[in-house]
């Protein structure tokens, strides 16, 4: 089943168990509390953990991919949303609006994953800002429960973890470039990268056109 999928079916439960949860009573919600910063706790530590992993084994191999920006931006409303998620900066690819997007992307498997693992980070920061904000201005503590869950889901199912963790090997969906998960598919086929012979060469061209000019 597709992990996006599966996060809309685990949230679903969470929300429903969320509301058998006497949240009125401060002993229960002080344990929310607890389990939600320790959640946090573990998600950061184990994205750092990564990245000194990433560092230590120091993989220089040469990534190059090209950006399925470059292939969909006849799709005005595929544009707009990618470079929505662009400029909040979970998604680091060359803007559709920019004259200097040339759709390939040339780097390493360190540098690679390092971003990724950087991305990872900033979502988990946003969803710190985002709980910050619903639990003690709007006074909503059923998030913070559900956000718990989600974000060791998501811990779980993040392919920087899955190889320098837990020792899979690149291969299959694990191989890079990763492709972007959502809940149909959408965002998938149009923000994740392509790594396919046709995909590299057209970059490749149209980098060496504008050379050129």
């Amino acid at each position: 089943m597709n992990a996006g999928l599966q996060n809309i079916f685990i949230s679903l439960g969470a929300m429903q168990l969320a509301r058998k949860i006497p949240f009125d009573d401060p002993v229960v919600l002080n344990y929310v509390r607890v389990g939600y910063i320790t959640s946090q706790i573990i998600i950061l530590g184990t994205y750092f953990y990564v990245s000194y992993k990433v560092k230590q084994k120091n993989d220089q191999t040469v990534l190059k991919y090209g950006t399925a920006l470059f292939f969909f931006f006849e799709n005005t409303v595929s544009v707009l949303m990618i470079e929505f998620l662009r400029v909040v900066r979970l998604v680091d690819q060359p803007s559709p609006m920019s004259p200097n997007s040339g759709g390939l992307v040339t780097t390493t498997v360190r540098d690679y994953d390092l971003s990724e693992t950087s991305k990872l980070l900033r979502a988990v920061y946003f969803g710190i800002a985002m709980m910050t904000f619903f639990h003690f201005y709007l006074k909503y503590t059923q998030p913070s429960f559900v956000q718990a869950l989600m974000g060791l889901k998501n811990l779980y199912d993040a392919k920087p973890v899955a190889i320098h963790i837990f020792g899979k090997p690149a291969d299959g969906d694990l191989k890079r470039p990763w492709k972007v998960q959502s809940m149909l598919g959408v965002l998938q086929r149009l923000a994740g990268p392509k790594r396919t012979v046709r995909t590299i060469t057209e970059a490749e061209k149209k980098v060496g056109t504008k050379k050129e000019d």
